[in-house]
């Protein structure tokens, strides 16, 4: 792999798909087989000490493997997709520079896509007061009025954002009241010529949506087995501070068990329902966003399918 130093854009291997497809498993055995080394792609498992609720890869899954940007943030901080692409990109230099293969592994699709394409991230002193006006509307109003607000001022952006996600509602808002600009035309206008980097995306899923959803309940179910409802209520007493991780699927299905108001049961069934909602909208995510290619769990031959893709990849000149 000592050539891969040698080119004049980095050559990165990407695994994305939805939840429970296997991505770790299959991109472990790929950095074990191509002398590789994985950066996650995940906006949740970067968070110290929540590890269970966002299926964080453990010292016995990595088989020796290294592994960036997992578990060195602590869960009432902060972390923007700018900053990925910034901490994924020096990874990106390292690993290549030792003459190793970088895979970029993960379904934060928003991560992938944005580090494979190299946008640039502009750093603009927030507007405070136009955040607090929208913060203080998002109490009272609830982040349904907010979202159908960005529907009306920035369509193409919305398309792309969860109604509950907050934090990019409130910050596209934020951009369109402060400055006029849409946050869409930002990402167009900050998508370079090239891309930095001569990237292999490979998606893993399943032909059949029920073995899909399946999976998920199944990975639910060892969840609460392996207790999940202990970083749940540590989430769950901290919410305040905890922003980002109180308004991720794994934790906030379980509020209302602390709560009183429902039975645990129902709070299980709850996350898997949103789990595998999430799933539909990963799916979507980067059958829009990326051109990659599918790998499908019911033919058998991921792997090796994934391996020889690598293969051919790499001997493109």
């Amino acid at each position: 792999m000592a050539a891969l130093c040698n080119d004049t854009r980095p050559r990165v291997i990407a695994i994305g798909g939805p939840t429970a497809t296997g991505k770790t498993a299959l991109s472990v055995e790929l950095a074990l087989q191509f002398e590789g080394e994985i950066i996650s792609a995940d906006s949740m498992q970067i968070y110290q000490g929540l590890d269970i609720g966002t299926a964080k890869v453990t010292p016995e899954e990595t088989k020796g493997v290294p592994h960036y940007l997992v578990d060195f943030l602590a869960p009432d901080k902060t972390f923007s997709v700018a900053d990925f692409v910034t901490m994924a990109g020096s990874a990106i230099q390292d690993i290549t520079g030792r003459g190793r293969l970088p895979f970029v592994v993960g379904g934060t699709g928003l991560y992938i896509s944005s580090l494979l394409n190299g946008l640039n991230f502009t750093p603009e002193k927030p507007d405070t007061s136009v955040r607090d006006t929208l913060n203080k509307r998002l109490e009272k109003e609830g982040s349904q009025a907010l979202y159908e607000e960005l529907v009306r001022a920035d369509p193409e952006y919305a398309a792309t954002v969860h109604p509950n996600n907050t934090v990019r509602v409130i910050r596209a808002l934020e951009l369109f009241y402060a400055t006029g600009r849409r946050m869409s035309e930002e990402r167009a206008a900050a998508r370079p010529e090239q891309p930095p980097y001569r990237s292999l995306c490979l998606c893993l899923t399943c032909r059949d949506r029920s073995l899909l959803y399946r999976r998920i309940d199944s990975r639910c179910d060892e969840m609460l087995r392996r207790g999940i409802l202990e970083e749940a209520e540590l989430v769950y007493r901290n919410k305040d501070v905890y922003c980002t991780a109180a308004q991720a699927i794994g934790y906030k299905e379980f509020f209302p068990y602390f709560e009183g108001t429902k039975e645990l049961n129902d709070c299980l069934n709850s996350l898997k329902q949103a789990s595998r909602n999430y799933a539909k909208r990963q799916l979507t995510w980067f059958r829009r966003q990326t051109n990659a290619v599918w790998l499908y769990l019911e033919d058998g031959d991921a792997q090796q399918r994934a391996a020889q893709e690598i293969t051919n990849f790499l001997l493109q000149e």
